[in-house]
């Protein structure tokens, strides 16, 4: 994966270049990239100002590229969370300019912080729920910080007569770069507008509807969009340039309409292009048929085409550079989104696998549908092979790195890994079902999650506790590595013992993990699929068998799991761990002057095995110590003189559990 930056004037333009035809690769790297120089220049504040919740914006933005330059007009309407607000604060870069801010038509005082805050006073005191609205009228050129660099959450690109190209990327904390907002994805605003005005010869894209298009008569025209939907603060987005429209539509099975619209740089609307993005619509059907209809259906869903590479899925609008243009993979992530990041979003960057992760895997689940499910298969290999290099929890320790975010091993692909272990958990027609009432869940449509949200609709489905799951593969490090031992005993003409062990090497956290492991016995005439709950760090079962003659055993034939087998191994007899808790009959019995008691720990605990008379006094005391799983003897010996002839008794309790058998001494 290349990155390509050229600096144009005093801005930084971003083009990636990708070798790989996969989505994750595009969406990780641009949103990584974008954020990198503004965590160089400033602390993120997060998660925004806790004392209002915004219920709508109104952007009324003038833009142009020559020479670079950006003059607005924000609307904001909140209410407070607390009683008596007179003071709150909105996000925004301190090199973009306010001079003014109207509360009711009238000038309120405001100071932009060092910190990036543009604190607000408003005209009298609010009360707890009590809607105000403010406008800020600000200006300047969005830059990430200091000297000549930019970041990519807003570029001005202008190659004269060849490419002017206006546009916005966000994601995480970008949207401050260019306008002022409460800068969290946890307080969706119930609905906003973008109110564009550019250069006549430009097309200006936003989220929602086109409401209306004005020639101002002066050489720009004026673009309105409306979007009616609850959207995170970065996901509203601008996409400025002299677009071709290809305009398609996805006609449902009772015959409704719905608009597919591209924006194509005119010079790179080649029918190849044409070709994939019309393939827009097979995602749209797999996607609705699977989890809903497209959550934005009043509205449209499109492709705009800006300067940067990768895609990033603004709210019915997603912003695609021209390699994702062309990328069927990149189409379908960043279209998945549309249900799983921007119908529900992460409420906070620590939980950003359920944005990135579950595009991820849809992509994969649509060319399964498209291509087969050999070709899944080797999707999935590739994104398995990504996940075991990553390090760290897949729940996000530090939010301000953006590289942590957006790492694509962890949050893209370990991400999608665990959605396809939980289907392999679950199987297919539950896991759908999870998915589909996760995305439909009136407690979270269009609002915003975290991973025990999403935890809380799979054990409501599979009626199950799901906690030790995402316990550890969210909140834990690493995946198993198993050490495999079989072994397979005749035990009579037509009855065999197929001992299967599994040990996995030690980890930090979890020190192992509890997981349904899939197993297929092969026998000479068939094969029998079972499930096996491993939930030791070393294990055992023997299954028994008549009638059949089993040949070999294999774990996990079908890749659900990730894994890796260290080792295969045969078991000798003598090292088959117990899989119950068994005492022996003494040997030999009667004795003199002495025996051997054998017993079987199947789990680690404390153990006494002492030795009675007839009457009930002890007379030894053999084992009193703390011992683990496996199968232990020791010697019971007498003195001629200690002990008479007769009935004695031997008692082993372990983890609570007691056992007793009788033997005989004789003289």
């Amino acid at each position: 994966m290349k990155s390509k930056m050229l600096l144009i004037i005093l801005l930084l333009i971003v083009a990636n270049i990708f070798p790989q035809d996969l989505g994750e690769n595009y969406c990780s790297s641009i949103k990584s990239n974008s954020f990198n120089s503004l965590l160089k220049s400033s602390k993120v504040a997060y998660p925004g100002d806790s004392n209002i919740d915004v219920t709508y914006y109104r952007l009324n933005l003038k833009v142009t590229a020559n020479p670079n330059f950006l003059e607005g007009k924000v609307t904001v309407k909140a209410k407070p969370t607390i009683n008596s607000l007179s003071q709150f604060y909105l996000d925004l870069k301190n090199n973009m300019t306010v001079s003014k801010v109207l509360s009711n038509f009238q000038n309120i005082s405001f100071v932009q912080t060092m910190d990036h805050k543009l604190a607000i006073t408003l005209e009298r005191s609010y009360s707890k729920g009590e809607e105000f609205t403010v406008d800020v009228y600000y200006s300047g050129v969005p830059t990430a910080g200091t000297g000549t660099i930019s970041s990519a959450s807003f570029s001005f690109y202008d190659n004269g007569a060849q490419k002017v190209t206006i546009a916005s990327l966000s994601e995480p904390y970008g949207a401050r770069d260019w306008w002022p907002s409460k800068d969290t994805p946890a307080d969706k605003p119930d609905s906003s507008e973008v109110v564009i005005t550019c250069a006549s010869n430009l097309y200006a894209v936003s989220n929602g509807q086109l409401t209306a298009v004005i020639d101002n008569f002066n050489g720009t025209k004026t673009y309105w969009w409306k979007n009616s939907y609850p959207i995170a603060n970065y996901l509203i987005s601008i996409a400025v340039s002299n677009y071709t429209l290809f305009e398609d539509e996805f006609v449902f099975s009772d015959g409704r309409k719905f608009p597919i619209i591209h924006y194509s740089y005119p010079e790179r609307l080649t029918d190849s292009r044409k070709y994939v993005l019309g393939r827009t619509k097979n995602m749209m059907k797999f996607y609705s048929d699977k989890f809903g209809d497209y959550p934005f259906l009043k509205e449209k869903y499109a492709h705009a085409e800006f300067s940067w590479g990768g895609g990033m899925e603004h709210q019915t609008c997603t912003s695609m550079g021209g390699g994702a243009m062309n990328s069927e993979s990149t189409i379908s992530h960043e279209l998945a989104h549309q249900w799983f990041g921007d119908k529900i979003t992460c409420k906070d960057w620590q939980n950003i696998w359920l944005n990135e992760g579950f595009a991820t895997y849809l992509d994969k689940l649509y060319h399964e549908d498209a291509y087969g499910v050999s070709y899944f298969k080797q999707l999935m290999n590739t994104v398995f092979t990504n996940a075991k290099r990553a390090t760290g929890t897949i729940y996000v320790q530090n939010i301000n790195s953006e590289s942590e975010i957006f790492s694509s091993t962890r949050s893209y692909n370990k991400g999608a890994a665990v959605l396809h272990l939980l289907r392999g958990i679950v199987g297919d027609e539950k896991f759908f079902q999870i998915m589909k009432e996760y995305a439909n869940d009136p407690e979270l449509a269009y609002g915003v999650a975290v991973t025990e949200d999403f935890q809380r609709v799979a054990q409501r489905v599979t009626q199950s506790d799901l906690g030790y799951f995402f316990q550890e593969w969210i909140y834990g490090e690493n995946y198993p590595k198993y050490t495999v031992s079989k072994s397979i005993k005749k035990i009579s003409d037509d009855s065999y013992n197929l001992t299967l062990r599994l040990t996995q090497s030690a980890n930090t956290n979890p020190a192992y993990f509890i997981m349904p492991v899939k197993v297929r016995v092969t026998f000479t005439n068939g094969i029998l699929d079972t499930t096996l709950l491993n939930n030791q760090q070393e294990q055992v079962w023997v299954m028994n068998f008549k009638g059949k003659i089993p040949t070999d055993v294999e774990l996990d034939p079908d890749n659900w799991l990730l894994k890796d087998i260290i080792a295969t191994t045969d078991i000798k007899e003598e090292n088959i761990l117990p899989t119950e808790f068994y005492l022996s009959q003494n040997y030999p019995n009667p004795f003199n002057p002495t025996t051997i008691i054998k017993y079987s720990l199947p789990e680690s605990g404390y153990v006494t095995l002492k030795v009675y008379d007839i009457l009930g006094k002890e007379v030894a005391t053999l084992v009193n110590e703390y011992q683990k799983t496996g199968t232990y003897s020791t010697e019971f010996r007498t003195q001629s003189s200690e002990l008479s002839s007769g009935i004695y008794v031997y008692t082993i309790n372990y983890n609570g559990q007691t056992l007793t058998r009788k033997m005989i001494l004789t003289k």
